[in-house]
């Protein structure tokens, strides 16, 4: 994903799971020195709805370390599935517009004909760059090959791919829509569309 983002000469905005993080540091630390933000996932992909605040704390902690270990402070949090608790640790919640379904292993055409329609300003495209809990795919070339098409139809609408991400509104909390809140997420790459 990193060349080819890097072919295409667009930043996005990785929000990563601190688990893997530790696991392959070089990845993150290579986001980075491309140009690429680095921001919190979670450590564990855990649904919060389920978990109680002692335990997300705990989670986010442990994420933090792992970012923290190769140089990242981020400043903003993508919970899992889309589901938060308010936001601690000066965390700005984040949240997607468009999903692409990509952890269907649906085809990049079909992804595409999904997600043009509903390219605008400030669109933040949620992609995956990984495999995790609910993935319908073996692997994720897929969100691959949509990139530089989706990368086009954005710019050809005057928009420019941007690693800025929109928070929520209000700072506040928002949950998933029911197609993807039961969906898998890992390390992720919304693509902010800007004007």
């Amino acid at each position: 994903m990193l060349e080819q983002l890097e072919r295409c000469r667009a930043r996005g905005t990785f929000f990563v799971l601190g688990e893997r993080v530790e696991a392959t540091p070089a990845v993150a630390r290579a986001a980075v020195e491309a140009g690429h933000e680095v921001q919190l996932h979670g450590y564990r992909h855990l649904r919060h709805s389920g978990l109680a605040e002692e335990e997300i704390e705990l989670d986010t902690r442990a994420a933090l370390d792992a970012l923290a270990q190769v140089g990242v402070r981020p400043t903003r949090w993508r919970a899992p599935w889309g589901i938060a608790t308010p936001a601690s640790h000066r965390l700005t919640l984040v949240h997607w517009s468009i999903d692409t379904h990509d952890w269907r292993g649906d085809r990049a055409l079909a992804m595409l004909a999904r997600a043009r329609r509903q390219l605008a300003p400030g669109a933040v495209v949620l992609m995956h760059d990984g495999l995790g809990p609910g993935a319908m795919r073996s692997g994720c070339e897929n969100t691959v090959e949509l990139l530089a098409p989706l990368i086009a139809a954005a710019r050809a609408r005057g928009l420019a791919p941007a690693a800025a991400v929109p928070t929520i509104p209000g700072g506040g909390v928002r949950s998933a829509s029911p197609r993807s809140s039961s969906r898998a997420d890992s390390e992720l790459q919304p693509l902010g569309v800007a004007q």
